[in-house]
């Protein structure tokens, strides 16, 4: 059928009273203190002053969280820094209430790591701003967190300290008043940081399409452990290079090859232990990109073994290279550590031991998120649920 066709003044004029008509029933429906509407403030301008303010509120979230892991002989229950900020920029009542559940979480953890043997006893946690986009009354920010703990002198033996780089998305809203407010915090690293409150959500890797793989043999996380004693000289590899390559590269990326955070599940973290097991005298076997037996990297190309976490697995055993190990105590500098974080059967994380106490307490640096010098009783207590893959180097 032939749609009729209009004159022009009464095609104009059937134009205007719809429009008007638009305008009424959006009048309508915005809320009353939309923009336009007496007193009250347009979209608010994000300026220098309003970042300024947005860096300080997330230092002082991640302050309050690294210091409910700590020992010092106070209680830390008290007004947390992160709930003293008001006016202008804010938590949200509902971030507010998330920021204390996550404050409770962690002094759980506080004290399942003194029941390990472990403590805190000072930390320091800034916070650099990195991006922000603002949108209307939308503004999303880019944070880097860089935390030093302090290990409490126990026993005598730990290292100094510990430290991590962790990547965080901070979401604030702007209420009717112009006034912004946190509403949520995303960690936006593939790792595990000790602050950490939830468990990254991983993605499953690809299914190899070779040969069946080797399987691990799950590690036992219990004290005391049988000895294993490892030589760590006149086997052919240098461990101690590969704690120097570990503690040099930790934060700050060897250019050489490329950095995968970002890129999928797991990160960085495998391409990071596979240069430092490199740097300590691991050759290259070239071949397929795709062949779980091959095990080769540099700036252009890698092996699935040498940035995969399950793929590096399959390489290292059926190399020969590693021996699995019955507990992560035997774990000594050199070796690698792996975990599956909901236990389905796929691995999510690669670390590798940088020092090991005379207590026999095996401490792992890794990447996503960049940690330095963590001990494996912290790990423990952060994912007592997890699965453990102990290889021996």
């Amino acid at each position: 059928m032939k749609t009729r066709k209009l004159s022009r003044k009464r095609r104009r004029a059937t134009i205007v009273t719809a429009a008007a008509a638009s305008v009424v029933a959006g009048a309508a429906l915005l809320p009353n203190w939309s923009a336009g509407a007496a007193g009250v403030a347009d979209d608010p301008a994000v300026d220098a002053s309003t970042k300024a303010t947005f860096q300080r509120l997330a230092d002082a979230v991640f302050t309050d969280r690294t210091d409910a892991l700590v020992d010092n002989g106070k209680s830390k229950q008290g007004t947390s820094k992160a709930s003293r900020f008001s006016g202008d920029v804010r938590l949200s009542s509902t971030q507010s209430r998330d920021e204390n559940s996550a404050l409770s979480q962690l002094r759980g953890r506080k004290s399942r790591l003194a029941s390990l043997g472990e403590k805190y006893s000072s930390a320091d946690t800034s916070v650099s701003l990195d991006r922000t986009r603002v949108k209307g009354r939308h503004a999303t920010v880019a944070v880097t967190e860089t935390t030093t703990l302090t290990y409490k002198k126990v026993r005598g033996n730990e290292p100094k300290t510990t430290g991590f780089q962790a990547h965080h998305e901070l979401t604030f809203k702007a209420d009717h008043n112009g006034d912004w407010q946190l509403t949520n915090v995303r960690d936006t690293d593939d790792g595990v940081a000790v602050n950490q409150v939830a468990s990254p959500q991983v993605a499953k890797p690809a299914t190899a399409a070779d040969d069946s793989p080797p399987e691990a043999t799950r590690s036992a996380i219990t004290l005391p452990a049988p000895a294993k004693a490892k030589k760590l000289t006149g086997t052919g590899y240098d461990y101690k290079a590969m704690a120097a390559y570990a503690a040099k590269y930790w934060n700050k990326y060897n250019s050489a090859y490329p950095d995968f955070n970002g890129h999928g599940a797991g990160g960085d973290c495998t391409n990071f232990v596979s240069q430092t097991l490199k740097a300590g005298g691991w050759k290259h076997v070239p071949g397929y990109t795709n062949d779980f037996h091959k095990w080769f990297g540099n700036a252009d190309i890698q092996s699935d073994s040498f940035v995969g976490v399950n793929e590096f697995s399959w390489f290292a055993l059926s190399s020969k290279r590693v021996t699995s190990l019955a507990n992560v105590y035997q774990l000594d500098v050199g070796d690698v550590l792996q975990m599956d974080f909901n236990k389905d059967g796929e691995k999510d994380h690669s670390m590798i031991v940088t020092y090991r106490s005379p207590q026999g307490v095996p401490y792992v640096t890794y990447h996503s998120t960049n940690t330095y010098n963590r001990s494996v009783a912290s790990i423990i207590a952060s994912y007592p649920n997890a699965a453990y893959y102990a290889y021996r180097t």
